[in-house]
C-alpha cells in the first residue's frame, strides 16, 4: 500500500469504526436494533469488499513487475541500412 493511499484508509476505517460504535449501541440498548445489524452487515461486507479489491490491485501490480523484469534485452540490428552508401 502506498503512503499517499494509507491516509485514504485510515479515514476509512475511522468512520467504520464509529459506525460500529453507533450500530452496537443501538443494538445494546434494543432500540432499532434491526438498523443496528444491518449497518453492521453493511460495514463488514464494504471493508471486506475494499480489502479484497486491494489484494486483487496488489497481486495485478506484483504481475506486472515480474513482467516487466523478464524482459530479455534485444541485440539491435546493423546499422547498414542507415550507413552513407559507397561509391
Amino acid at each position: 500500500m502506498d503512503p499517499q493511499e494509507s491516509h485514504t484508509w485510515i479515514l476509512f476505517y475511522l468512520i467504520s469504526f464509529v459506525v460500529l460504535l453507533v450500530s452496537v449501541f443501538l443494538t445494546s440498548k434494543g432500540v432499532l436494533m434491526g438498523i443496528g445489524l444491518t449497518m453492521v452487515i453493511v460495514v463488514i461486507g464494504l471493508n471486506l469488499m475494499f480489502v479484497l479489491g486491494q489484494v486483487k490491485d496488489s497481486t495485478k501490480k506484483k504481475a506486472i513487475m515480474e513482467r516487466i523484469s523478464r524482459i530479455e534485452e534485444v541485440e539491435p540490428e546493423p546499422l547498414d541500412e542507415f550507413a552513407i552508401p559507397k561509391r
